[in-house]
């Protein structure tokens, strides 16, 4: 009988089979994964840390750092939070233009994903389609806030400016051009019979399973598990809005990807049924120059592309938070590596990443 060993193999840190500043250890039989144990901080700059010395206001532009392809979505999920503590009202007009700029951002957060595993698996033109829908909703932000990837627009009370004029002509455009453009993404990919092959019953979590691990987001309802915050625990004005939370069937990879294509369309009909609700109005309610939120804590958690951020804010009473924790969903996802790649091949791992959808900015934090 032949004894073979097992040998070690780095995948990493680089772009962009390990998704940026991941380093993943891979114990292999031959091309078998044996063990792929992920090794994180290679980005970690101490956000929570800083937080104790800055202003509340001051911490809102290092949201935009963590997830910095949906920092829209940070930025709400923080001003949410301190709203929350304080009781500060939002004016409707401003509360509109929120879920009007982190459904936008849920869209060209999905394209990056989809363009980035088409990339991961070879298909370059993936990416380059993925990215030209992107640039379309960046051009949106610009337009609003002056700012193409870290935004800062959501603010305590409000958002920073009015959109001008020309913002929901050029949104409407980009509405009516977008569903043709995504037919070409399915064309292009979800028809492709090697990405299907690919991924297709490989690195299968069952519901049950990613519940345990606290799985949120994308990857825990391509399982099966029809838990998606604006449904759950609607927050802001979701509650207004018809939208469907699309699931998978068999918690695979494909299912993973699927979830995601289906999402963009989701998150099309909420920004079509903000705009036509849209009302006029100031865009900034009564907020104090300096915060002092009062004595005391608070979670408060919203729906972000990549699962269920929640911040954790300990006030005492000065105009710096005490503690703040933010509980960020691709460190959280990307516990399920090691279980999900036993037994694939080397190749498998990259899709792996993919689907899972981590982004190191807010692993490390």
């Amino acid at each position: 009988m032949v004894k073979t060993e097992t040998y070690t193999l780095n995948m990493g840190p680089q772009h962009p089979s390990t998704h940026g500043v991941l380093q993943v250890v891979l114990e292999l039989d031959g091309e078998e994964v044996v063990q792929a144990v992920p090794h994180m901080g290679y980005l970690h700059r101490g956000i929570e840390k800083l937080a104790e010395s800055r202003t509340y206001a001051q911490f809102i532009p290092y949201t935009d750092r963590l997830d910095y392809v949906s920092s829209m979505c940070n930025n709400l999920g923080y001003c949410q939070t301190v709203e929350k503590l304080m009781g500060i009202e939002i004016p409707e007009r401003a509360e509109y233009l929120r879920i009007i700029m982190v459904e936008l951002n849920r869209i060209a957060s999905h394209l990056i994903c989809m363009g980035s595993l088409a990339i991961d698996l070879g298909a370059s033109t993936g990416m380059m389609f993925g990215f030209r829908g992107r640039e379309r909703i960046l051009d949106l932000f610009d337009m609003a806030c002056g700012a193409r990837q870290t935004y800062s627009y959501i603010r305590f009370g409000g958002v920073s400016a009015d959109i001008p004029d020309a913002f929901v002509p050029e949104l409407r455009r980009f509405l009516a051009d977008f569903p043709a453009m995504l037919e070409e993404y399915h064309g292009l990919l979800t028809g492709n019979e090697i990405l299907y092959e690919r991924l297709k019953n490989t690195a299968v979590i069952s519901g049950e399973r990613a519940i345990a691990m606290g799985l949120t987001g994308p990857a825990l309802r391509a399982s099966g598990v029809a838990y998606d915050l604006r449904k759950v625990e609607p927050y802001s004005i979701y509650n207004r809005f018809d939208f469907e939370v699309p699931l998978g069937e068999v918690g695979d990879s494909w299912d993973r990807y699927v979830v995601r294509m289906e999402e963009v369309k989701q998150s099309m009909r909420i920004v079509e049924q903000a705009l036509e609700q849209l009302p006029e109005g100031p865009v900034m309610g009564k907020v104090p120059k300096l915060l002092k939120p009062p004595v005391g804590e608070i979670y408060h958690a919203v729906e972000n592309p990549r699962g269920e951020l929640g911040y954790y804010i300990v006030s005492d009473g000065s105009p710096k938070p005490y503690r703040i924790h933010v509980r960020r969903p691709s460190f959280i996802n990307l516990q399920m590596l090691n279980e999900t790649c036993q037994g694939l091949l080397i190749a498998d791992v990259v899709a792996v990443l993919a689907t899972l959808d981590s982004l190191m900015g807010e692993v490390d934090c």
